[in-house]
């Protein structure tokens, strides 16, 4: 797909245009015929989808229809016929929408928000805080769905984002300098998608256009689906949860083929969930929630769908809330309820599942399985590749800064924050993990896990327990306490040390080993099977890089005169503040167990002196990537402060 770079410098900012910009684009949207309603059927939808050959967004005399193009009201789903025209049943607050074929493609705004629907809400939203859809009116004469020729293939790139999850306009800064960034010094030339797995907002609605100008940098078209903090919290229903979101990005639920590729957004947040679904968080006397599920109505869209999708094209599925995750294995909310009545739609087509609302990433073969997936899911074993895409935000934009002036966040599971970039070549795909802030060769880090190591994390994850975090208490160890992770005492090689890999996208077909000195590898084991456990938790299971970072935020202690409370720590969530001493993350969200980490036993007779560790991942596409380190070996620990002594 090409589109116009004309203006997207001054929507984003000051970023630059992507290194390769595209040809002129097809910026412009559907046609909506107002009229009497004489001439329209009772309660039905009507239009046509055509060839737009001069490119004005019209139905002109002459212009072709395009014959068995796929039209949805969001329940019933036909085929264009001879003419291009199609007639839907009609009913209130419905998404009338196309689905664009891979033939061609469907108009943007000048934001890159695919064209592709329109909102039938006569009376519009109640009232709401973010003011969601403004009343339609009735049902238009016709709506004509214009399309131009796309001159993509089938080999195309796409990438995936979870959760920016900005709650302040200081948090969108920082979605500039990481995806902004990226995609303005991205060659996009053959990125064809831009593909976000919800929370694309932290509640505060109002931030939308402003995120919206930064990701149009670059210059390629956007879908969406709405994750739970994307909501519209004062809605009473869940039917009209999601109206703001629709506002700025469409449809809630939505499908577009690109390719070999049968792209498919879902909506599986219920908001609220209290009195729907059985769930003691969802009871009617609680606090309104949320819940994962799919609901029926596009379990009938799915199901009407579906047959039109030729069989070996890859469906390429996008919720947010995860089908199924490790992270959160054993809970109801953050899993999707009835995954396996969307499983057995979907049963012999190859099928890869993207989602967010973690913060971590997660590479789930299928057939793998844990602890929790048969009673939450409905499902024991995966039933399908699911890739939960890590968050834009980290663990909530938590962490001191890095170099890019940007919270290091890391996250739950030990990856830094990133994203997904996919590669497909017909039904076929090919994912990378990529980081904001290193090379796409960089996949994994690693570190020990040695006595020393142990009795500092119990400390200060008994710490986290205790008095909970931020907090005023001064805990019992920080970062500074460890001294040098890489420095390894005979005691410590005595008493068990091994290497900790995490390898960010690991996956079941991961292979993972350790050479030291160029001596023969050491082949790692992966500390979670997969096989139906539970999770390994603890300071066994820790990953020690990644709990270091997230052992101690100096961010939170900053106070100034002039700023006062204003500019102090920094607010997350619906305004909570995280002030304090230079304490530790949550306990939640420290790195005490993943489902990508690696253990490799070091050898108790490693000599004394300099030693360098070659840490080297294959992935499951054979795919191999390699970390250098060095260490040191002594007998004892040295003093590692300022020996005064020497100076008295």
């Amino acid at each position: 797909m090409k589109f116009s770079s004309i203006a997207l410098c001054a929507a984003a900012g000051t970023l630059a245009l992507p290194a390769m910009a595209k040809d002129p684009g097809y910026v412009g949207g559907i046609e909506i015929i107002r009229g009497d309603g004489a001439a329209i059927p009772p309660e039905m939808a009507q239009g046509t989808v055509f060839l737009d050959a001069n490119r004005n967004f019209k139905l002109d005399g002459g212009e072709q229809g395009l014959q068995g193009v796929i039209v949805s009201n969001g329940r019933e789903v036909i085929l264009t016929d001879a003419d291009g025209k199609y007639q839907l049943p009609a009913y209130d607050d419905m998404n009338l929408f196309v689905v664009k074929p891979a033939e061609y493609l469907t108009p943007v705004s000048a934001d890159m928000v695919p064209q592709f629907s329109y909102v039938h809400k006569a009376k519009g939203s109640p009232e709401l805080r973010f003011g969601g859809i403004a009343a339609t009116g009735d049902l238009p004469q016709a709506v004509n769905f214009p399309m131009v020729k796309d001159p993509a293939g089938s080999d195309f790139r796409c990438m995936a984002f979870g959760d920016a999850q900005p709650y302040t306009n200081q948090e969108v800064s920082f979605v500039r300098e990481t995806v902004g960034k990226m995609l303005a010094h991205e060659d996009m030339s053959n990125v064809e998608c831009l593909i976000f797995a919800g929370d694309v907002m932290g509640d505060d609605l109002s931030l939308y256009p402003r995120f919206k100008n930064i990701i149009s940098v670059g210059n390629t078209p956007q879908y969406f689906v709405g994750g739970n903090h994307d909501l519209d919290f004062d809605a009473e229903s869940d039917q009209h949860s999601f109206d703001t979101f629709r506002r700025e990005w469409g449809p809630e639920y939505w499908a577009a083929e690109i390719g070999g590729v049968f792209f498919i957004g879902l909506d599986n947040v219920r908001y609220p969930c209290n009195g729907v679904d059985e769930h003691p968080f969802c009871a009617s006397d609680r606090k309104h929630t949320y819940n994962g599920v799919v609901s029926g109505r596009q379990l009938e869209w799915l199901a009407n769908l579906l047959p039109h999708v030729p069989q070996d094209k890859l469906i390429v599925l996008t919720a947010h809330i995860p089908f199924q995750t490790f992270t959160d294995n054993t809970a109801a909310k953050h899993q999707t309820d009835n995954l396996h009545e969307l499983a057995h739609l979907l049963e012999g087509r190859k099928v890869l599942g993207l989602a967010g609302h973690t913060h971590t990433t997660e590479n789930i073969e299928k057939g793998e399985g844990y602890e929790g997936w048969h009673e939450h899911t409905g499902l024991a074993k995966a039933p399908f590749d699911q890739i939960i895409t890590g968050a834009v935000s980290g663990s909530w934009w938590a962490g001191d800064f890095n170099d890019q002036e940007v919270p290091h966040a890391t996250q739950r599971l030990g990856s830094p924050r990133g994203f997904y970039d996919l590669a497909f070549s017909g039904a076929s795909y090919k994912d990378t993990f990529r980081t904001f802030h290193t090379t796409v060769e960089r996949q994994l880090h690693a570190g020990f896990n040695t006595p020393r190591f142990r009795k500092w994390a119990e400390a200060l994850i008994s710490y986290t327990d205790l008095y909970g975090t931020p907090s005023e208490v001064l805990p019992p160890v920080t970062r500074n306490d460890l001294a040098d992770p890489y420095m390894l005492t005979r005691a410590d090689l005595d008493g068990g040390s091994w290497v900790a890999v995490n390898v960010w996208n690991g996956s079941k077909s991961s292979k993972v080993s350790v050479s030291i000195d160029g001596a023969d590898p050491i082949m790692a084991s992966r500390t979670q099977q997969g096989t139906g456990e539970a999770k390994k938790k603890g300071v066994e299971w820790a990953d020690p890089v990644a709990l270091l970072k997230q052992s101690t935020q100096g961010r939170i202690t900053f106070r100034s005169d002039r700023g006062g409370d204003e500019t102090a720590g920094f607010t997350t969530w619906r305004g909570d503040e995280w002030q304090g001493v230079a304490g530790p993350f949550q306990k939640w969200m420290l790195t005490d167990n993943s489902q990508h980490l690696w253990r490799a036993d070091l050898p108790a007779d490693l000599s004394a002196g300099i030693h360098i560790m070659e840490v080297i991942t294959v992935d499951t596409h054979g795919r191999k990537f390699s970390v250098d380190y060095t260490f040191e070996v002594v007998e004892e620990m040295p003093q590692m402060s300022w020996r005064k002594h020497l100076w008295e």
